[in-house]
């Protein structure tokens, strides 16, 4: 059994994110003053007491309008509930009893799922009471008041949520790979979570930026667990006003930042863009491994682009990935999808790699054979001493030279590159780091430990 879940659901604009940001600690989910800011489901990590637990912020729920997403919506909170082992059903103290609140509570009476009602916005501990006495009306038990922003009676709350959550010792930790994925907006990144789960994830829509918040999902194969995180369309910076998109195009920063790959997503018929080349770029830079997916492949007209051109064209696009492996999908039909999987055990694996010293030095022995260290404007021959790896996630080399102002970057990237066909470290970057040291040093250390050995 996973961690148990604890969904918050309620009408428009009561101040759900704000609770659940208070709920987990964090400013994770977004808030902004306008309704409707969330659409999909996400869930984040919480504890209260000894218990830990996730809780799921969803969208508004409205009943008697079909537009735009709100259906959708209504189905992401359907599985929420599904989901869940109690719900919280978050209402405005400020604004009284109103008639979607009562829909709302009339659906959630014909759920199987407990409630509890949070009466949020009670600022004042006096007026609270009376602003959740007639909460009653909802006919869900004690209405609880509260206050998200300030956090006051939010501990009382959780006391009452407790009595529904299993014990911790029937809780298991659970090894998981988290994926990223990014890209810019419409390529595709919903409909590939959704064709990894198996059902509507993620709201899909044509209309640009439609997911907002970083969106987590849990899939399991072969034994094997993967966290999912989509994400917002990533724009350019200048085309990008404060608001919801800058909100979620922040999340997918931090997402970059907590996976251990990243799924760069690439749409085929457009090919590598200029945004794509910054997307690339961030994830180098947060030093994440990655899979190259190029989708909507089942649109590309096979007469006119074979497999070949298309990925040679991808890959003169983004040399500094030339290390990314990728592969051609369609999240539309499912083709290959499964086969990221595979990548992605297979960059993460590389990703966590540790090279011994020896193997290390192996490698730039055989590397300067071929090619020697180049000689500087004063006639001083470079030199590396030898090499050892300090880190990994990604793996970084220091290695150990006479002046690192010796080496240029064509000579550091042939090392690089030496590296990379000896050793592999397919699907991630390689942070080479080089240091000065006297040769006497070199020959004292290596004296040392010649002695201690």
């Amino acid at each position: 059994m996973g961690l148990p879940v604890v969904a918050v659901v309620g009408r428009p604009n009561v101040g759900k994110s704000t609770f659940v940001n208070r709920l987990a600690g964090s400013m994770d989910a977004i808030v902004h003053d306008q309704p409707g800011m969330t659409r999909d489901r996400t869930y984040r990590p919480a504890f209260w007491q000894d218990r830990e637990f996730l809780v799921v912020d969803t969208g508004g729920l409205v009943f008697d309008d079909d537009s735009e997403f709100l259906p959708h919506i209504r189905q992401q909170v359907g599985v929420a509930l599904s989901e869940a082992n109690v719900v919280i059903l978050v209402v405005d103290g400020q604004a009284g009893v109103n008639a979607a609140d009562i829909e709302v509570a009339q659906w959630l009476r014909q759920q199987s799922t407990p409630v509890l009602v949070a009466v949020n916005k009670c600022e004042s501990v006096q007026q609270g009471l009376a602003q959740a006495a007639e909460f009653w009306e909802l006919g869900l038990g004690e209405p609880w008041p509260l206050s998200s922003i300030h956090g006051s009676g939010t501990g009382d709350l959780l006391d009452a949520v407790l009595a529904y959550l299993p014990p911790p010792e029937s809780i298991e930790e659970v090894a998981e790979t988290r994926v990223a994925i990014v890209g810019r907006p419409n390529v595709g990144k919903s409909s590939l979570l959704n064709a990894f789960v198996g059902e509507t994830r993620s709201i899909v829509s044509p209309i640009s930026g439609t997911t907002r918040d970083a969106i987590d999902t849990v899939v399991e194969r072969q034994g094997k667990r993967y966290r999912f995180i989509d994400t917002a369309g990533i724009r350019r910076k200048k085309h990008v006003d404060y608001g919801p998109e800058f909100f979620g195009i922040n999340r997918a920063f931090k997402a970059i930042r907590r996976a251990d790959v990243v799924l760069l997503v690439i749409d085929a018929l457009d090919s590598v863009t200029d945004q794509d080349q910054k997307l690339a770029g961030r994830i180098v830079e947060e030093g994440r491994a990655c899979v190259l997916v190029v989708n909507k492949w089942d649109a590309v007209e096979k007469d006119t682009y074979t497999m070949n051109v298309v990925e040679q064209e991808v890959r003169s696009r983004l040399l500094f990935m030339d290390w990314a492996p990728a592969i051609f999908v369609s999240a539309h039909s499912g083709q290959r999808v499964e086969k990221i999987l595979s990548l992605v055990d297979q960059v993460v694996g590389q990703h966590q790699r540790r090279v011994s010293t020896a193997v290390i030095n192996e490698v730039l022995a055989e590397a300067l054979r071929w090619h020697t260290p180049p000689t500087s404007r004063q006639g001083r021959q470079g030199k590396i001493y030898y090499g050892t790896q300090v880190s990994h996630q990604p793996p970084a080399i220091v290695l150990f030279v006479n002046n690192p102002d010796h080496f240029k970057d064509n000579y550091r990237r042939y090392i690089e590159r030496q590296f990379r066909e000896a050793l592999g470290f397919t699907g991630t970057p390689i942070r080479l780091m080089w240091r000065g040291k006297k040769e006497r040093e070199v020959e004292r250390n290596s004296t040392n430990r010649a002695t201690r050995a």
